[in-house]
């Protein structure tokens, strides 16, 4: 379901997966993130890492009234403190969202879903 946005100009409906892949691409730019995990899980154990080109399957958008809740799941780097990078990861999507699409985001929750060690 569209998120629709009101204005003395109108409306504008923004579609989730819009709002998918751009909390994916801010997730992106922090430090310790390698990549975005499949929101299906583990397939043999080993997480699936996704490509730029498939930032949205790594992120479910759930609306609740007026609020935005989003769960992202992540491949971080061996070596790094997963809370830290969890906790810079919701910063920035929850700004990113706020400023570029303008949308009060209520939860970001992180899903560390497997670490890689980067050679």
């Amino acid at each position: 379901m569209p998120l629709q946005l009101v204005s003395e100009n109108g409306k504008i409906d923004v579609a989730d997966q819009v709002i998918a892949v751009v909390a994916g691409s801010a997730a992106l730019d922090c430090y310790g993130l390698v990549g975005m995990a499949s929101r299906k899980g583990l397939k043999d154990g080993i997480a699936e890492m996704l490509g730029r080109e498939n930032l949205s399957r790594g992120v479910e958008v759930r609306q609740e009234g007026e609020q935005i809740h989003l769960d992202l799941y992540v491949i971080v780097s061996y070596g790094t403190r997963i809370s830290e990078v969890a906790h810079n990861i919701q910063s920035k999507v929850k700004y990113v969202l706020e400023e570029v699409v303008g949308l009060r985001v209520d939860q970001v929750n992180v899903n560390v879903q497997g670490v890689r060690i980067l050679k």
